[in-house]
């Protein structure tokens, strides 16, 4: 079977590259899914590429997200999941019984994972949908739902045009919150309007927070933030009190906490980052993202094609910070 490896960290171009490797076998818990398109996320671009370390011990075949179906089950999976058509989530960190292969992505004509990684997708939602679903949809979904309910609460998303903030926009409406969506320009407020936010601000405006206002004069009472760093003046600004905070992307400098002003608005910063999340927390992630497909509150990201052999042209346009999905077609 074809798939994208790499025993390095590097440029794209200097350490992807296209082989043939054995096609894996589920083993008992798993399912083997035929990937059709893989997505690529910022998370896959930064472990290639060496700038957020993790161990190699052999080959690493990338990407976590994807779409395809299931073409073969292991022992204890209901042989009726053979044929279903499944959106992928945190692909395999692991070759199936293949020691030698650190991480089995999506990047590939078949991966493996535990079942419950691969989710049935409604037949109302496209693959370019399914494909965009994992990172950015579940980091959404913590990011909004981990202190439970939001019904009839103020909500603001930094970055509402981006992957992760075009899915908190659509779930945050979904659950019935009011949505205010920050962005950097015409092109991505017109992106964030689309996605169902209520007002969609120019955070680099002088008056952003005196806008934001206007929508939520009592405060906001959830923010995900994507700029801690950069956004938290105009984040405590327009807080509630007890309102929280709450930031899954790390940037090249740590915030400066303002100790006081966060104490006086008895202010909650929360931390995510997926790969620590409880895998139960995960699977409901999962299964509540899939009824929000189901139901239309979901769409897909404007999305950026690429057949397998270009994977390296891929990684690029995510580095280049392409606005949309960068997705990898597999043959």
């Amino acid at each position: 079977m074809k798939a994208v490896t790499y025993t390095r960290t590097g440029p794209a171009r200097d350490v992807l590259e296209l082989a043939e490797v054995e096609r894996p076998e589920p083993e008992a818990g798993e399912v083997r899914v035929r990937i059709r398109v893989s997505a690529v996320n910022p998370t896959d671009v930064k472990t290639r590429s060496g700038a957020t370390p993790r161990p190699f011990r052999g080959i690493r075949i990338p990407h976590q997200d994807g779409v395809g179906e299931i073409d073969a089950v292991g022992d204890g999976v209901d042989e009726n999941r053979v044929g279903q058509r499944v959106w992928v989530w945190l692909a395999s960190p692991g070759g199936p019984g293949r020691p030698e292969i650190t991480e089995w992505g999506t990047a590939a004509e078949w991966t493996v994972v535990p079942e419950s990684q691969a989710v049935p997708l409604p037949e109302s939602a496209s693959e370019e949908l399914g494909a965009c679903l994992g990172v950015p949809g579940m980091t959404a979904y913590y990011c909004l739902f981990a202190g439970g309910s939001i019904a009839q609460s103020t909500v603001l998303v930094a970055g509402g045009a981006g992957a992760v903030g075009h899915f908190a926009v659509e779930l945050a409406s979904w659950a019935g919150a009011t949505v205010v969506a920050t962005v950097s320009g015409p092109e991505k407020a017109g992106q964030a309007r689309k996605s169902g936010a209520d007002q969609v601000v120019n955070y680099r405006e002088p008056d952003a927070a005196d806008q934001i206002k206007t929508t939520a004069p009592a405060g906001i009472d959830r923010i995900v933030e994507v700029a801690l760093t950069h956004n938290l003046a105009l984040d405590l600004e327009v807080a509630a009190p007890g309102a929280t905070i709450v930031t899954y992307a790390a940037g090249p400098e740590d915030p400066t906490i303002p100790v006081r002003s966060c104490m006086s608005k008895n202010l909650t910063l929360a931390f995510v980052l997926l790969y620590g999340v409880p895998r139960e927390e995960l699977r409901q992630a999962a299964v509540d993202l899939t009824v929000a497909a189901s139901e239309g509150a979901l769409t897909a990201l404007p999305v950026h094609r690429f057949p397998l052999e270009d994977v390296a042209a891929a990684h690029e346009a995510v580095e280049a910070g392409v606005n949309g999905k960068v997705l990898v077609d597999v043959p």
